[in-house]
C-alpha cells in the first residue's frame, strides 16, 4: 500500500510540474507578443551614453513604465547620469533581490547599417540565399523563432529590460505573487564603463541593501540554452605611447638613422607575449590554482573548438591554458588598437613622430589589478625605457634614448559566486522547472560588466542570466535580438519570480 501511494505521489508531482511548465510556455508566448509593440518603442529612443538628451528620454520612459507598475521609483544622483532604483515589494517577512538592467547603447553609426535608422526597430527574416531580408512590421504577432529584430540595444541590453516588464505584467495579471521583495537598479552608463556607479553605491549602500544580485545581461552559451554564469572579469586599460622625431621625418632622407617609434613600440608589445599567447611577463599568472573541482565544473561547459575556428575563420587558438573555460580563469594582457601615422589612402612616406597601443586587461578575481599593472610597467622599464606618466619634455627626449608615457585605470574589478551557495541552487532549480533540464552551468564569463562594485560594498553574491542570442553583433552594426530568445527569457524571468526563495 505504501509502495503505491508513493508512485501515486511521485505521478502527481510530475504531473503538477508538467502542467506547471506548461503554464510557464504559456504565459510566456502571450506576453512575449503583448509586449513587442512597448519593446519597438523603447528601442525607438536613442541611448547613446554621450546622448544626454537621448539618455534623458530613456530615464523618463523608465521611470513612467515601471511607476505604472507598482514600483517606487527613485533617482540616485551621479555625477554623471543618475541611476535609477525601482522597488517593490511582494511581502513582509521575505528577501530582497536587487537585479541590474541595463538602458544605454553604443554609439552608431547609421551609415554601417543594414537599415535607415538603427534606433528604429526592423523585422527580418532569412531568405532562401541565407540572406537577412525585411518582414513588414504588421507580421510580428504571428512571428517565427527565428526571426529577428535589428536595432541599437535590441540585444545589448533593452532587450532584457523589455523581457523583464513582460514577466511583471505576466505575474501581476494571473495572480503569480514572489515570495520575495525585487529592487531593480537601471544604469544608463553601462557602455561607458559606469564610472559613477561605485561611488554611488558606496554612498547609497542601505538604499541598495539587498541578499543577491541577479544581472540580466549577455548571451546564453553558444548552444543557445538556458545558461547561469556566476562570475565575470574585470578589466582595467592601459594607453602606452613611444616617440620618435618630435616632427614627422621624410623616410627617404633620414630611412636608417632616425628611430622610428612605430618599430619600438612592436617591439615592446611582442616581448610581452611568446608565440602561444601567454604573457611572459614573470609573475604575471601568480596565485591562480584551477583545483580537480574546478577543473570538473569547467570541462561540464559545453565547448565545439571547431566550430569557433570556422566561426573566426583562424587555423588555431592561443594556448595560454588547454581549453577556452580554462584560459578566461587568467587575467589577460590584450591589444585593442594601434596607431602611428598615417594608412590607407593617406599613407606616406615619413617616419612617425610617435606610435601609441591601447590595451585592456581583463582581471581574475586572485590577481590585484595594481600588482598587474606594476608588472606591466616595470617590464617596460627592463627594456631600458625611462617610462613617464606625460608626454616628454626636450631635456628629456635629449637625455634618453627610449621614451614611453604610460597611462592606465582600473574600471572595475572581477567577481564570482560560488556555484553551491544557495541563490546558485535557487536559480538552477528555477531554470529547471521552467525548461525541464538543468542550465549550462559558466564559472566565469571572459566579458566584463561593472558589477563589483555591489558585490564589494554590498557585500552579496551576484549571478548573471542571460538571455539573449550570441550571434546579436551587439556594439557593432546590425545588433539584433532573435525573437525565440525574447520569448525564452521572458520565460526564464518567469521561472525566477514564481520559484520560492
Amino acid at each position: 500500500m505504501k509502495k503505491i501511494l508513493f508512485f501515486l505521489f511521485i505521478g502527481y508531482s510530475l504531473n503538477l510540474f508538467c502542467q506547471e511548465r506548461l503554464n510557464l510556455n504559456h504565459l510566456a508566448s502571450k506576453y512575449t507578443l503583448s509586449s513587442l509593440e512597448g519593446f519597438k518603442k523603447l528601442l525607438s529612443i536613442p541611448n547613446d551614453a554621450n546622448d544626454k538628451i537621448g539618455i534623458q528620454k530613456n530615464i523618463e520612459w523608465t521611470e513612467k513604465e515601471f511607476g505604472k507598475r507598482g514600483f517606487t521609483v527613485s533617482k540616485i544622483m551621479t555625477k554623471g547620469a543618475p541611476l535609477l532604483l525601482a522597488k517593490r515589494d511582494f511581502t513582509s517577512k521575505g528577501k530582497t533581490v536587487l537585479i541590474y538592467l541595463q538602458m544605454d547603447g553604443q554609439p552608431v553609426d547609421p551609415s554601417k547599417w543594414d537599415q535607415k535608422n538603427p534606433y528604429s526597430p526592423v523585422l527580418k527574416k532569412k531568405n532562401s540565399s541565407g540572406d537577412w531580408e525585411t518582414i513588414n512590421w504588421e507580421k510580428i504577432y504571428e512571428y517565427n523563432d527565428d526571426w529577428r529584430i535589428f536595432a541599437r540595444s535590441s540585444s545589448d541590453a533593452k532587450g532584457p529590460v523589455s523581457m523583464f516588464i513582460a514577466a511583471i505584467d505576466a505575474i501581476d495579471e494571473n495572480g503569480i505573487t514572489p515570495n520575495f521583495n525585487i529592487k531593480v537598479i537601471l544604469d544608463f552608463e553601462e557602455e561607458m564603463g559606469s564610472p559613477n556607479l561605485p561611488d554611488a553605491v558606496k554612498k547609497n549602500g542601505e538604499l541598495l541593501t539587498s541578499d543577491v544580485l541577479i544581472i540580466l545581461d549577455g548571451p546564453r552559451h553558444r548552444l543557445n540554452k538556458p545558461t547561469l554564469t556566476f562570475g565575470a572579469r574585470g578589466i582595467a586599460t592601459i594607453q602606452l605611447t613611444t616617440y620618435g622625431p618630435i616632427v614627422p621625418q621624410h623616410s627617404g632622407h633620414f630611412g636608417n638613422y632616425v628611430p622610428n617609434p612605430a618599430l619600438r613600440l612592436s617591439k615592446i608589445l611582442a616581448s610581452m607575449k611568446d608565440e602561444n599567447g601567454k604573457v611572459t611577463i614573470e609573475g604575471y599568472y601568480d596565485g591562480i590554482e584551477i583545483t580537480p573541482d574546478v577543473k570538473k565544473i569547467l570541462e561540464s561547459t559545453p565547448h565545439n573548438e571547431e566550430e569557433l575556428l570556422d566561426l573566426f575563420q583562424v587555423a588555431g587558438f592561443d594556448k595560454v591554458k588547454n581549453t577556452y573555460q580554462e584560459a578566461i580563469q587568467y587575467p589577460s594582457l590584450n591589444i585593442r588598437g594601434m596607431g602611428s601615422g598615417w594608412i590607407n589612402k593617406e599613407v606616406r612616406t615619413i617616419i612617425p613622430s610617435w606610435a601609441r597601443a591601447e590595451i585592456d586587461v581583463r582581471l581574475v578575481k586572485e590577481s590585484d589589478p595594481k600588482r598587474l599593472l606594476s608588472l606591466i610597467k616595470k617590464h617596460i622599464e627592463g627594456l631600458g625605457y625611462l617610462v613617464l606618466d606625460r608626454e616628454p619634455n626636450k631635456k628629456e627626449r635629449l637625455e634618453n634614448k627610449k621614451i614611453a608615457t604610460f597611462t592606465s585605470k582600473v574600471s572595475y574589478q572581477s567577481f564570482r559566486t560560488s556555484l553551491k551557495n544557495e541563490y546558485s541552487i535557487w536559480l538552477r532549480n528555477a531554470i529547471k522547472r521552467g525548461f525541464g533540464e538543468d542550465p549550462i552551468l559558466i564559472r566565469m564569463s571572459g566579458g566584463s560588466i561593472p558589477i563589483s562594485p555591489f558585490v564589494n560594498t554590498l557585500n552579496i553574491p551576484a549571478i548573471t542570466v542571460p538571455t539573449v542570442n550570441r550571434d546579436n553583433n551587439q556594439h557593432s552594426p546590425n545588433e539584433n535580438i532573435r525573437l525565440g530568445n525574447y520569448r525564452e527569457g521572458v520565460k526564464t524571468i518567469l521561472s525566477i519570480l514564481s520559484e520560492k526563495l
